[in-house]
Formats: structure tokens, C-alpha cells, sequence
């Protein structure tokens, strides 16, 4: 229930985040006004898939789970070593420092969280 609501946090956070600055100065920053979009996006998706459950909400998480990690971990390292590529943070710059490195936790826990639910529910069934 925590990884949901952490989840549902991040969510409201970040699409607050990437709307406003797409409204207001997206031609400033846009890779990383867009990449603020694109996290907010997946975001949103792992949420739904948390709170809807079911095999292939579960495998759709996984999914997007890891594409989060490696969007968390490449932005993240992008941000360190290029910072004039990002006039602007993003949600995932730092590997999340703007967000007490949620960005980063998330993904790992959530990964860990979804392959013990699936060995789970392949034991209840044996």
C-alpha cells in the first residue's frame, strides 16, 4: 500500500511539474521539460498498474519499472556529467535529488516488490 501511494505521489508531483513547465517555459529547457512528460507518464502507468493487480498489470509494471530504473539512472548521469545539457532539473536529474532520491528508490522497490508478488501467487496456486 505504501509503494502505491509513494507512487501516487510522484505521479500528481510530477505531471504538476511537467504541466506547468511546459505552459510556461518549455522553449527554455524542452528535453528536460519533455523528459519531466515522459516520467510523469510512467509514473502514472505504474500506479495504475499497482492499484489494478492481475498477471499482466503485474508484467506491465515490471516493464515500466525497469524503464524507469535505466530512464532514472541515464538522466541521472547525464545531469552529473553534462549539466549544461539541462538548463532546467528534471524529475529524474540528480537521480532524483529534487525529490529526496524517490525517483531512484521507486523503480528498485518496485521491481523487488512485483517478482515477490508474482512467486507469491505462483505459490498460493501449487
Amino acid at each position: 500500500m505504501l509503494l502505491v501511494w509513494l507512487y501516487g505521489v510522484m505521479s500528481v508531483g510530477a505531471v504538476s511539474r511537467s504541466v506547468l513547465h511546459i505552459l510556461t517555459d518549455f522553449d527554455r529547457a524542452p528535453l528536460a521539460h519533455g523528459l519531466s512528460a515522459a516520467a510523469a507518464a510512467v509514473y502514472v502507468f505504474i500506479t495504475y498498474t499497482l492499484v489494478r493487480g492481475g498477471e499482466t498489470a503485474r508484467k506491465a509494471g515490471l516493464v515500466c519499472c525497469a524503464v524507469e530504473l535505466a530512464g532514472v539512472l541515464v538522466v541521472g548521469t547525464w545531469t552529473l556529467v553534462d549539466p549544461s545539457a539541462f538548463p532546467d532539473s528534471t524529475v529524474w536529474s540528480g537521480y532524483g535529488w529534487g525529490y529526496v532520491f524517490l525517483p531512484v528508490l521507486l523503480p528498485v522497490t518496485g521491481l523487488l516488490w512485483l517478482r515477490r508478488s508474482r512467486t507469491e501467487t505462483a505459490a498460493a496456486r501449487a
